[in-house]
């Protein structure tokens, strides 16, 4: 079977979305003869068992339709599947691809959530709906949902009931777990710097505990605006936790695994994610995890690997006190119970041929 990815971007400042297709490229690229097609970027991550064609911009239009129709008439591909909403380079190619007789599916990585959906909605979302974006969603062949509550927020949109649910996966067989729980009194956030995150929850909340946190060093790891981690900053000496937090600036490889598993408990109080493939890093690492209920991951509550909290400073101030009191032997058994959770249902192999089965399953539907 051929299979084109379309992503905007592989450039590693782009988040979850890039590291899906790393993730899911290694183990597809193994069952399916895969392409990706992508634009060029300053800092494009490595990716496996592929071949990635680089197409022009949507600034030269003419040239990304020759070179994309080309491509496709190449490779004659069984499937298209793009990676993303918003970026009219996803609408287009895609159109483009059923003009030609290609069966397309969207994964929209978080894209059409309700928060999402909300920001900026008058100034760019709804304009970007009439102009391409709904028709996109409603044209799609089927939409890929990495769990049951992007699903429901998907039918509510009322653009497209075809929708099928496939986790994401990470490499378990890879991540080397924690082999201590003693505290090394360090706390973790690591993903994209970003508002949607909820770092300030975080902040405030550290500001609220310091004298339980006296000792602790609160790392917040990633890449982001220059601006916006600025603020932070300020933020952080507004609240006189700046001594307690460090920021560390984009970790990559080993660096970001030493961080996991180093820390004691990994917190991402985010407002939205469809996923969070940070979430499932950290409890293959045996770090328990405290995310909010804009994740799927009630998990971390049914299994037993960590707090599914609401949104705020408040359930963010509740669940470091949970952790706080927890002593050694229940952080080790947390931790087990997490590793145990991400080797049985989040597999990338597993991930990868869900796919494959998916692929198959739309190629023969008219």
């Amino acid at each position: 079977m051929k299979v084109i990815h379309y992503i905007p971007t592989i450039d590693r400042n782009w988040g979850g979305t890039t590291a899906y297709i790393q993730l899911l490229a290694n183990e597809l690229g193994k069952l399916t003869k895969l392409h990706i097609f992508t634009h060029n970027s300053e800092n494009p991550v490595e990716i496996q068992n592929c071949q990635i064609h680089y197409l022009a911009t949507i600034k030269h239009p003419i040239e990304l339709k020759k070179q994309f129709q080309f491509l496709i008439k190449d490779i004659q591909p069984d499937v298209f599947h793009v990676n993303g909403c918003w970026t009219p380079s996803c609408a287009l190619t895609q159109k483009w691809a059923q003009e030609m007789g290609i069966k397309v599916i969207l994964t929209p990585h978080g894209m059409l959530e309700p928060w999402i959906m909300a920001r900026h909605y008058w100034t760019r979302k709804l304009p970007a709906l009439w102009l391409y974006q709904k028709a996109a969603i409603s044209d799609a062949d089927c939409l890929h949902a990495t769990a049951i509550s992007e699903k429901e927020n998907l039918l509510k949109l009322g653009y497209n009931s075809r929708i099928e649910i496939i986790p994401n996966g990470i490499e378990v067989d890879k991540i080397t777990p924690k082999k201590n729980w003693e505290r090394k009194k360090r706390i973790l956030f690591l993903s994209r710097i970003h508002v949607k995150k909820g770092i300030e929850f975080l902040l405030e909340a550290v500001a609220l505990l310091k004298d339980q946190l006296k000792g602790y060093v609160i790392e917040i790891a990633g890449e982001g605006e220059k601006e916006y981690i600025d603020q932070l900053k300020q933020k952080a000496k507004e609240l006189h936790i700046d001594s307690l937090i460090k920021f560390c600036g984009g970790v990559y490889g080993g660096q970001k695994w030493k961080l996991f598993q180093e820390a004691d408990i990994f917190v991402l109080p985010t407002f939205s994610e469809n996923f969070g493939i940070v979430v499932a890093e950290a409890l293959a690492c045996g770090t328990p995890v405290i995310t909010t209920k804009g994740t799927p991951w009630e998990e971390l509550e049914t299994k037993h690997c960590g707090w599914w909290t609401e949104v705020g400073v408040q359930p963010t101030v509740d669940a470091l006190k949970a952790f706080l009191q927890l002593s050694t032997n229940e952080l080790e058994a947390m931790g087990q119970n997490g590793r145990k959770l991400i080797e049985e249902k989040y597999s990338s192999k597993k991930m990868a041929g869900n796919m494959v089965e998916l692929y198959h399953k739309i190629r023969k539907e008219k």
